[in-house]
């Protein structure tokens, strides 16, 4: 099936997602961000690592503070940015993007398929995932853990991401996807 801004005919409800409305799911999401984001800051643990980053990198340094601050807060902005973009490349509808107070997000009235929707899904981890890697490797190797922790809140931060590109990788191959922002509903004929 196509990307459509019209549910077609035939189509039925078989799986509403809302991390807003639904509790225990949102508890599942952030604990998977949680458990990636230790495990990519376990490097940090070794001693001989662990002094080398904070001297190099926090010791003294308002500014590389504020940076990787204000880095972080551009990354959520830009994630939402290009699901938005992809949104709007395979529908043609102008999304809509923004806060919940939990979750930043980007919405669409349109209705994806489950190839699309799984880009779309996917696009920020991968995008960002490579401009941070090319950017941890050219920044001088005072900034470098700067860069690894906004990537860490990359991957980390794209938990929900990967849950509905598992969720959806499970569903029948005919399915719509209207992800609105804040939740989003899966349509199917089977």
């Amino acid at each position: 099936m196509n990307n459509t801004t019209e549910l077609p005919d035939g189509y039925k409800e078989i799986l509403k997602i809302d991390l807003q409305k639904n509790i225990k799911l949102a508890v599942l999401v952030n604990v998977l961000a949680l458990i990636i984001g230790v495990v990519m800051l376990t490097p940090l643990l070794s001693e001989n690592i662990r002094a080398t980053v904070f001297k190099s990198a926090f010791e003294s340094s308002f500014t590389k503070l504020i940076a990787m601050i204000v880095g972080m807060v551009a990354y959520l902005i830009l994630h939402e940015l290009i699901h938005g973009i992809f949104m709007k490349k395979f529908s043609g509808v102008k999304p809509k993007y923004g806060f919940t107070g939990l979750y930043a997000y980007a919405g669409s009235t349109a209705y994806f398929n489950r190839k699309c929707y799984i880009i779309i899904a996917l696009a920020p981890i991968v995008i960002w995932g490579i401009v941070l890697l090319i950017l941890q490797f050219a920044v001088p190797h005072s900034w470098a853990w700067i860069v690894y922790c906004i990537q860490v809140i990359n991957i980390s931060g794209a938990a929900g991401d990967i849950y509905v590109t598992c969720k959806m990788s499970r569903l029948p191959a005919d399915i719509l996807i209207n992800d609105v922002g804040v939740s989003m509903t899966v349509y199917s004929t089977e």
